[in-house]
C-alpha cells in the first residue's frame, strides 16, 4: 500500500480529502498490477486460471473432487511426478494430498513379483476411493499391479494378575 506524504503545509485543510482520494486510486492501480502475480499460485488463483494450469500439468478434475484437493493436486503436480518412482515418494504423495499414512510393500512373499501392496485404513479407502485410483493411474509404476489392503487397529487390554501357587510334599511311611 502506498502512503502519500506531502509537505507539512499541504497536510491540512482541503488537501486531506484529495490525499485520501489519491491513495484509494493508487491502491486500486496497485491491486490491478498485482493481480497477475496472484494468478500464478494454484492455491489462490481463479478457477478458470486453475483449469489452465491443471491442463498444463496434466491434471484432470474428477466429478466429486473438492476444490481444495484439486488445487493441491495442481500445486504439487511436478513434485508428485518426481517422487512417484520410490516407496518414500508414494508415501509423500499420499501425505501431501491429505490421504494420510500408507504402508507400501514390494515383492511380497506368496504374491507375484510385480504386485505392490498398499496398506491403508478402511476410512482412507472409503473416503478417497476415486482419488486413489487416479493417483495409481497417474503416478504408479508401469508394468506393476497394485493391491489395496486394509489396516484395522484393535485395542487390546491385558490384565496381569499375580498367581502364587503354594504346594507341599508329604511322605507317609508304614
Amino acid at each position: 500500500m502506498i502512503k502519500l506524504d506531502l509537505n507539512f503545509w499541504f497536510n491540512q485543510g482541503q488537501s486531506i480529502p484529495l490525499i485520501k482520494l489519491c491513495q484509494k486510486w493508487w491502491n486500486n492501480i496497485e491491486l490491478g498490477l498485482r493481480w497477475p502475480l496472484t494468478q500464478l499460485d494454484p492455491m489462490t488463483c481463479t478457477v478458470g486460471v486453475l483449469n489452465m494450469i491443471a491442463w498444463q500439468r496434466d491434471i484432470d478434475r474428477f466429478a466429486t473432487e473438492p476444490l481444495w484437493l484439486y488445487r493441491a493436486r495442481v500445486k504439487y503436480a511436478h513434485v508428485n511426478a518426481r517422487d512417484a518412482g520410490s516407496i518414500i515418494g508414494i508415501k509423500n504423495i499420499f501425505l501431501r494430498l491429505g490421504i494420510g499414512y500408507v504402508e507400501v510393500e514390494e515383492r511380497v512373499d506368496g504374491k507375484d513379483w510385480d504386485v505392490i501392496v498398499l496398506r491403508l485404513t478402511d476410512s482412507q479407502l472409503g473416503q478417497n476411493a476415486e482419488l486413489l485410483t487416479i493417483l495409481i493411474k497417474q503416478y504408479g509404476r508401469t508394468c506393476r499391479r497394485y493391491e489395496f489392503e486394509t489396516i484395522n487397529s484393535v485395542v487390546v487390554e491385558l490384565a496381569t494378575i499375580e498367581f502364587d501357587n503354594s504346594w507341599s510334599f508329604d511322605v507317609a511311611s508304614f
